[in-house]
């Protein structure tokens, strides 16, 4: 056997367990890990009454930031503002716990525990749900199933994009068409079908298709750049790295640091918080969500872009034959 073809075998029997460890420890890690880390809630009510509360929340150093409230219904703004995920208002007759179950049922359900475990026994516990999950999909688990095949739409507008040859201009359009078709189909199974999807039909096909465009531009940007070792880059960015880190299944703040706020700068993470905010909250709380994919989008056709004008201007200055420049005086 050749010897580049006994470095291509060994070099496969190393790489694929060297990727399935990767991928491995990349989603596991963080699914074994999972607590809550600085995670935003509310105490509203007179200070006299909500000072236990709070010593106990306090006690578990590093897992709650808490935020105060005069009064209930400001309470309840900041949930509908996603400034905190849930709060436990003081009243006369007993506490009572506002949640966000469309915000993450996973930490509408983590709070409801953690104050009823901190009652003294017989206290009765009222929880409202401020912002109600869909009722078709109370758990959230549309949304966390579909952020990877929109991952992996993305991905594949990228590596087709790539392996067909288009470029510059042709790349771009290609790119964006896939996008808004993937934007629009998405939408029309997970909110006109299924009905996991509540808010404004063309918002969340925005959010979407910009999510499709924002993965498919960095990959073909990458490849145009690097060629085809950029599509693993992007690869690993997006789909091995993004979806693991976007906390969309639970909350960013469930993960360990500081894998959640990195994942908020990736685009699976930003396309999660972003979908949630239109679908559910009115838009509240998307702008920095939105700002993360439109740069990821951004810079990925400009790499494109940058990528097709270097290729044409490589034959160009290595034709036989070609005079020099040259640069005219004054």
């Amino acid at each position: 056997m050749p010897a580049s073809e006994t470095r291509k075998t060994v070099a496969v029997i190393l790489l694929i367990p060297a990727v399935v460890a990767f991928a491995l420890w990349a989603f596991a890690w963080p699914a074994a890990r999972t607590a809550p880390r600085d995670l935003p809630v509310g105490l509203a009510g007179p200070a006299t009454a909500t000072a236990p509360m709070e010593q106990r929340l306090t006690a578990h150093e590093g897992a709650f930031a808490v935020h105060r409230y005069d009064t209930a219904a400001a309470a309840r703004e900041a949930i509908e503002d996603r400034t905190v995920y849930g709060a436990i208002v003081a009243g006369p007759q007993g506490p009572e716990l506002l949640t966000a179950s469309a915000a993450s049922p996973v930490v509408a359900g983590m709070l409801r525990e953690a104050v009823a475990g901190q009652l003294p026994p017989g206290t009765p516990l009222k929880v409202t749900d401020v912002v109600a999950a869909p009722a078709a999909d109370p758990r959230g688990a549309v949304l966390s199933a579909g952020l990877l095949p929109l991952a992996l739409a993305g991905a594949a507008s990228g590596i087709v994009t790539t392996l067909l040859g288009l470029r510059g201009g042709r790349a771009v359009a290609a790119l964006a068409g896939a996008a808004t078709l993937a934007g629009l189909a998405g939408t029309a199974l997970a909110h006109s079908w299924l009905g996991a999807l509540t808010g404004s039909w063309w918002a969340e096909a925005g959010v979407l298709a910009l999510t499709v465009l924002a993965i498919g531009s960095t990959i073909a940007g990458l490849a145009a750049l690097l060629g085809k070792p950029g599509i693993g880059v992007g690869a690993v960015l997006m789909i091995l790295l993004g979806n693991p880190y976007s906390g969309v299944s639970g909350a960013p703040e469930l993960l360990p640091s500081p894998v959640g706020t990195l994942g908020q700068w990736l685009v699976p993470g930003a396309a999660g918080t972003a979908l949630r905010s239109v679908s559910s909250f009115d838009g509240a709380g998307a702008g920095s969500a939105l700002l993360v994919l439109a740069a990821w989008a951004v810079a990925g056709l400009t790499a494109v872009l940058i990528g097709a004008r270097r290729a044409k201007a490589q034959p160009a200055a290595s034709a036989p034959g070609a005079a020099p420049l040259e640069v005219a005086s004054a």
